[in-house]
């Protein structure tokens, strides 16, 4: 029981961290992330909110990632509602300076990539499922074989794409973030020496299962 309290423990240290990372990316003040730039372009075309836009999103891909293979956990579906609430929080904190010098604001946005990268690798080493759109770097990771920064970069890149042909904002930042996160995300698996393919990740069934063999031995 001790081992799951940990690990629920990393997946949301992993999960604030990935939300704080993202305020710090928009603090930059550059220009909309990748996929924030999708979710705009969505609900602009739509005429509905983004939050709805991001969780909708989120549901499709968990969709996807099901159909290619991946484990669907406890991580995925926080992961589809606690970053979002971390955000919440950390603006109404609002504890983060918004940065007005372009030169500045690249450094911050860099810094926040490799802050995102970093609670990827909480979350994601929490063996709980990753996330929607990490599950779906994985699942291309593990199909292509290709490193898991291309296909971050790609994946990136794909989207910003989409979201500018239905009218999201795109900035200089947008661009920087699309071509840096997956530099940033390799990187940071590199030096912790963490490769996502391996985990194996828990499933509902297996995680229940697991804690009714533990409820059985008390």
């Amino acid at each position: 029981m001790t081992n799951y309290i940990l690990r629920f423990l990393k997946l949301n240290f992993g999960l604030f961290l990935y939300g704080l990372g993202i305020i710090v990316t928009m603090r930059a003040n550059i220009g909309y992330a990748p996929w924030e730039v999708l979710h705009s372009g969505i609900s602009q075309t739509l005429g509905v909110s983004i939050g709805l836009v991001n969780t909708a999103v989120g549901a499709i891909i968990v969709v996807i990632v099901f159909l290619l293979g991946e484990k669907i956990g406890l991580g995925t579906i926080f992961n589809m509602f606690m970053i979002g609430l971390f955000m919440d929080l950390i603006l109404i904190l609002d504890f983060i300076p918004l940065f007005n010098n372009f030169w500045i604001g690249t450094l911050v946005l860099i810094l926040g990539l490799f802050i995102i990268s970093l609670g990827t690798y909480f979350y994601i080493s929490s063996a709980f499922g990753a996330g929607p759109r990490d599950s779906l770097m994985v699942a291309v990771t593990r199909k292509t074989g290709l490193p898991v920064g291309l296909c971050r970069g790609i994946l990136e890149v794909s989207v910003v794409l989409i979201g500018w042909l239905l009218g999201g904002m795109v900035g200089l930042g947008t661009v920087i973030s699309a071509f840096a996160i997956g530099f940033c995300v390799q990187i940071t698996f590199m030096l912790l020496k963490f490769d996502p393919t391996e985990v194996k990740h828990e499933t509902f069934g297996v995680m229940f299962q697991n804690l009714r063999n533990l409820k059985k031995h008390n």
